[in-house]
């Protein structure tokens, strides 16, 4: 949502800077994510003054330039003319030395001082479209103006400059989806008044153009108003108006609509003008049309109604649906002369639901959808009226229609002072407690010694109870007013971390983005074909969907596998073929007693590890490529103690499998052709599927960094021949177990099975890396370590060294 500072400074008083501001509002829950800089005309005529020409001659080296002297207030310049218009005792628009100029096309370019033809030049007197201002390049600009000289051309030009807040509000905070709710934040950070724009000039001039209304049901609306105005005439806004909306990247369209606009982003209330001669039989009905009524909406698309979106009808039919986009033969055109306004409060239950069956988003469903003012539509309708009328003409033709059977109460909430203080963490007087709400608008009634009675007004949707009224006067007092108490144990803290499961999953992503890998997220419902065709999965465990959108989307997921498999099958068949994907979601099962639901992580590896060149040939991708990220991924979560087994089994053609004691904690392999192409993968496709939940409760919390040691490493080769049966993962343990600190890693750089060693035998050419990270380590402690390892390989693997 983006606000402009200058707009701000209409309703509240305003002194500190633009990031002053976003800290203020950032910090009281309006979190600014940027400020952005706008100006209606490119650079804001930074640099460029009104001037007078004081001399002007011929240039005696071209015909066509003339050479001129141009006061501009702080002194008198010579500069080189081309315009044919130039002329003296002309007011001029001047761009001084050193300036940037932003013409309306092509490429900015300063103002140097030069020699033109031998005549010097210090500035440059300006057409209109070397200044971005038009068009025209006819001539220099002549101007009417008494002006003293080395006046800013921005001020006579009134250029709109203004810092523009980007903020990213939450959903709960409905009240400050406009100026006026910023505003209100600030009146109660900075303990100022807001001044309201008045409407005491409103009067209706005749009622020659009433408009019926009738509404269907108040529980749908519970308040619509609105009036008419005739004699109008549409056209382009003013620049103030234009500015407005363009700052807020809006385009303009005319004055009516750039109105309803204005009014909507200024106070939050949504407005609709209907061309009042467009109304069939001059009658508006609130109501709900009949399911697969087909309405043009205003984008030219005809959409079929689902019977439960509210809609503003006349006699023939639909007019708007209702709070989210209008329809194409009412809307404002430019030959309209009357209009009905429409400022209403819609239920946001009825706007949600017709916003996502329609698939639209406007600015107004946004509003409607999540809760606006039910006091604001009759101040906003009188001061779009008097806008109207001031930049568009016109006459208010009816009384101001207010259907509203059943007002909206004040919510009244109870609170007492021992619970701000324990919410809060820390005692705030008393009276600055009611300051804080009296700037919020929250009255407080029924006062007592030990608590009061808050009277919120219906437009802060979130605040219902008492922990919502304490929240409030938590975010004006300020977070960073609130100390960490000192009854906080670190040795507490440190003995027991919370671990923070989506800190967890998010280094992750880091990390697998960092290989290379890209995150997908598929949906939960899937196929029943993939289980009743896969042995690996159990049609009993199936969690079937009652109410299934169709076949293809009638169980929920017992695997990642199969939804993740869809996801390269639609990347290959574009021909993209080398893959890397990982994604985090959850797969369901149906028990006896219920079901269980469990997260997973998988990851999916296929096509080429290396792109061909002229340096190397490409290489499929091949198991220990995938097995390496799933080590990195235990290494990074810090879990050691993990066993492997060899397994062959669906869905695998072959594979490794992952234990932590007497838990699976996943699988790695190479899927089984069969599979891959239940979801029309061809390819051969490398998949690993782990436990997220088990990993998260084993991980002792990612790795943390140490600094290198100062002392050498040293590395020692050794040569075991060993039977075939027996894994490197039973090596590298025996290893790690002997090695102790001392050992930091392992590495393997050559692996033989030949004629040249005995039947069922394999080598392993293994390098030990060794290093005390206190001390510097002697051939002895070395000698004896190796020693140690390759006696422990000879007992335990029944290794054979090879000298």
């Amino acid at each position: 949502m983006k606000i402009s500072i200058n707009r701000l400074k209409d309703f509240i008083l305003l002194d500190q800077s633009s990031e002053e501001i976003a800290s203020l509002l950032t910090g009281s829950g309006l979190e600014v994510e940027g400020i952005e800089r706008f100006e209606s005309i490119k650079g804001g005529l930074e640099g460029i003054v009104i001037g007078e020409v004081l001399t002007c001659e011929r240039h005696p080296n071209a015909d066509k330039l003339s050479v001129t002297t141009v006061d501009i207030g702080t002194e008198v310049v010579p500069i080189v003319c081309g315009a044919p218009n130039v002329a003296a005792g002309q007011k001029v628009v001047v761009a001084t030395e050193g300036c940037m100029l932003y013409p309306s096309s092509g490429e900015p370019f300063q103002i140097k001082k030069a020699k033109i033809r031998g005549e010097v030049s210090q500035g440059m007197i300006c057409a209109e479209d070397e200044i971005g201002f038009g068009e025209s390049h006819a001539g220099i600009m002549v101007l009417d103006t008494d002006l003293p000289n080395g006046s800013s051309a921005a001020d006579y030009f009134k250029v709109e400059n203004s810092d523009v807040l980007e903020i990213g509000l939450t959903p709960n905070r409905a009240d400050a989806a406009s100026h006026l709710g910023v505003a209100r934040d600030l009146r109660a950070l900075l303990n100022k008044e807001i001044c309201l724009p008045p409407v005491d000039k409103f009067k209706v001039d005749h009622t020659n153009l009433t408009i019926p209304v009738s509404v269907e049901s108040a529980e749908d609306c519970p308040r619509y108003a609105g009036l008419t105005i005739s004699n109008i005439k549409v056209g382009p806004s003013p620049a103030w108006l234009q500015n407005y909306l363009k700052a807020l990247d809006l385009e303009p369209i005319n004055n009516i609509v750039d109105i309803t606009n204005f009014i909507l982003h200024d106070l939050g209330q949504p407005l609709h003008a209907f061309d009042a001669e467009q109304i069939g039989g001059g009658k508006i009905h609130v109501k709900k049309l009949a399911k697969d009524s087909k309405f043009i909406t205003l984008d030219d698309k005809e959409r079929k109604l689902s019977g439960e979106e509210l809609m503003i009808c006349d006699e023939n039919g639909g007019l708007c649906i209702a709070g989210i986009f209008g329809g194409k033969g009412s809307g404002v055109s430019d030959t309209t002369t009357k209009i009905f306004l429409e400022s209403a409060y819609f239920s946001p239950d009825i706007i949600r639901k017709g916003s996502q069956f329609h698939g639209l988003k406007t600015d107004a469903s946004f509003r409607f959808e999540r809760g606006t003012d039910p006091n604001m539509p009759i101040y906003a309708l009188k001061r779009a009226a008097l806008l109207i009328q001031e930049l568009a003409g016109g006459e208010i033709s009816s009384e101001i229609i207010d259907i509203y059977p059943n007002p909206v109460a004040d919510f009244e909430i109870d609170v007492l002072y021992k619970h701000v203080d324990r919410l809060i963490g820390k005692h705030i007087p008393k009276d600055q407690v009611k300051s804080i709400l009296k700037g919020l608008e929250i009255d407080v009634i029924n006062e007592k010694e030990d608590g009061f009675t808050a009277i919120v007004k219906p437009y802060r949707v979130d605040v219902t109870r008492e922990a919502d009224v304490i929240e409030e006067i938590l975010r004006i007092y300020g977070f960073e007013n609130v100390a960490l108490s000192e009854n906080l144990n670190a040795d507490y803290l440190a003995e027991h971390p919370v671990k923070d499961l989506n800190k967890l999953q998010y280094r992750l992503s880091e990390v697998l983005s960092g290989l290379g890998y890209f995150e997908i997220i598929t949906n939960s419902l899937t196929k029943p074909i993939y289980v009743e065709k896969s042995t690996h999965l159990k049609l009993e465990d199936n969690v079937v969907i009652l109410n299934k959108l169709s076949e293809d989307l009638g169980v929920m997921r017992q695997s990642l596998l199969f939804t993740g498999l869809e996801v390269l099958a639609h990347n290959i068949n574009r021909r993209q073929k080398d893959l890397k994907l990982f994604e985090f979601g959850s797969v369901y099962f149906k028990e006896a007693e219920g079901y269980r639901e469990e997260k997973r992580l998988s990851l999916f590896l296929t096509g080429e590890k290396t792109a061909e060149s002229w340096l190397e040939p490409s290489k499929d991708v091949q198991f220990p490529d995938l097995y390496a990220v799933v080590e990195l991924i235990l290494e990074k979560l810090s879990i050691d103690n993990v066993t492997v087994e060899i397994v062959h089994s669906a869905p695998f053609d072959y594979a490794l499998q992952l234990n932590l004691g007497t838990k699976i904690l996943g699988t790695v392999g190479m899927l089984d052709t069969s599979i891959s192409k239940l979801a029309e993968v061809k390819q051969a496709v490398l998949f690993a599927e782990l436990n997220w939940d088990l990993l998260c409760k084993k991980s002792k919390g990612l790795k943390k960094y140490q600094e290198i040691s100062k002392f050498p490493e040293v590395r020692r080769d050794l040569s075991l021949v060993i039977d075939k049966k027996v894994t490197f993962d039973e090596v590298k343990k025996v290893a790690l177990k002997v090695g102790g600190k001392l050992l930091q890693r392992i590495g393997v750089f050559d692996v033989y099975q030949g004629d040249k060693i005995e039947a069922g035998k394999k080598a392993y050419a293994l390098s030990f890396y060794l290093q005390d990270l206190e001390n510097t380590l002697t051939d002895k402690i070395i000698d004896k370590t190796m020693s140690r390892l390759i006696q422990s390989f000879e007992n335990e693997t029944g290794a054979f060294i090879r000298k």
